[in-house]
């Protein structure tokens, strides 16, 4: 009989941020908190204007959150915990240091709104944190990272394995913890529920 393997898999994380976390986040007060930042973020509303981005995002005003507020401080000690966890998972050899936080922003999309296809240039790991997912919203789409050399290879049968599928869609819940590493390409699809979709996303780098 023949045998056949996987090779060079490509990992996602997922769990309850609050198993890990030392101090547990109440998901209403972070919501609460990303609501008032982003209504009183001039700079922020401006940079989303200005670049055509769909509802708010604090990814280009807002650097400190975690210094500025504490539910930020805590959930990034929490998401510490998480990355410490994934990156065991992954074999990772940090030669005695850590992962290291070094962006931390919140994504506010309304009806209508998504963000495109990307990476994140300059990170280890990167992932998301999920505060509003109203009923109908957007999932996660994740990308197979060697989609680019498929381009003669013909489609997948929709019943084939989830590991065999060009694009993976994750449904998050409000208080999961998503992690992939920074280099898997991912976006999200048009929000078509009519309540925001609101979730804190984050960045990891070899310090």
């Amino acid at each position: 009989m023949p045998e056949i393997t996987s090779l060079f898999v490509t990992r996602l994380y997922r769990a309850r941020l609050n198993d890990l976390g030392k101090k547990k986040i109440d998901y209403a007060e972070l919501r609460a908190s990303c609501e008032a930042i982003a209504e009183d973020d001039e700079a922020g509303q401006d940079w989303c204007e200005a670049n055509a981005y769909p509802g708010y995002t604090s990814y280009a005003s807002l650097t400190d959150l975690p210094w500025r507020f504490p539910i930020f401080g805590d959930l990034e000690k929490a998401l510490d915990k998480h990355v410490a966890a994934f990156c065991d998972d992954l074999g990772f050899d940090l030669q005695g240091k850590k992962l290291k936080c070094d962006s931390l922003w919140i994504n506010i999309l309304p009806e209508g709104g998504s963000h495109a296809s990307h990476i994140h240039p300059h990170s280890v790991i990167s992932g998301t944190t999920y505060v509003a997912m109203p009923e109908g919203t957007s999932a996660l789409k994740l990308e197979d990272p060697r989609l680019p050399m498929l381009m003669h290879a013909p489609l997948r049968r929709k019943n084939a394995g989830q590991e065999l599928q060009p694009f993976v869609y994750v449904t998050p819940s409000v208080g999961d913890v998503l992690l992939w590493e920074s280099w898997l390409r991912h976006e999200v699809p048009m929000n078509m529920a009519e309540d925001e979709r609101i979730s804190v996303s984050f960045n990891y780098g070899w310090a």
